[in-house]
């Protein structure tokens, strides 16, 4: 498959799992020529959950974030100039919380919409997801749960996955 069939792919790092409190903290995009996009996202003055756990797995502190990250607006003009059409991720629950919660406190739309990678796949594909994708993670030998580095390991598995052959349908 050609970077040109390839979809864009995003994924999002957060304050917590806490599907009511979180926010996003950081997204990164792996475009479809594996082109990598990242952006810390400075927290909306209403944005107080913090999860020390979740620090630990990330590695960014809310110091970071309010001395290095950009404004939401800014973060979501940049989305919304590099996506259109399916972008898709492998936490749909989670990231599109935190799409939704972040073009809100943004006061725009997104020019996208953020899709499953399950729809890309076919069931034995998804099956064979966690370990194709643990076998890229130790190709690739990047830090995981950093946004750019977990789009480009789902890019880099969407690859793995669909170039494998296609099992043969026994005859009837």
């Amino acid at each position: 498959m050609t970077a040109l069939n390839s979809p864009a792919f995003l994924d999002f790092e957060a304050s917590s799992l806490d599907l009511i409190a979180s926010y996003p903290i950081e997204v990164g995009v792996c475009m479809p020529d594996g082109d990598l996009h990242s952006w810390l996202i400075r927290p909306h003055v209403l944005w107080r959950d913090w999860s020390e756990s979740a620090e630990q797995v990330h590695g960014i502190s809310r110091a970071t974030l309010e001395q290095q990250g950009m404004e939401l607006q800014e973060v979501a003009a940049e989305l919304n100039r590099l996506l259109s059409g399916m972008v898709f991720c492998d936490a749909w629950t989670f990231d599109s919380f935190w799409l939704h919660r972040l073009f809100r406190a943004a006061n725009c739309l997104p020019s996208f919409q953020l899709e499953s990678v399950s729809m890309l796949l076919t069931s034995p594909q998804v099956q064979l997801w966690p370990a194709i994708r643990q076998q890229v993670i130790a190709e690739l030998g990047l830090p995981i749960h950093r946004a750019a580095n977990d789009a480009l390991i789902l890019q880099k598995t969407w690859h793995q996955i669909t170039e494998l052959p296609v099992p043969s349908q026994p005859a009837p």
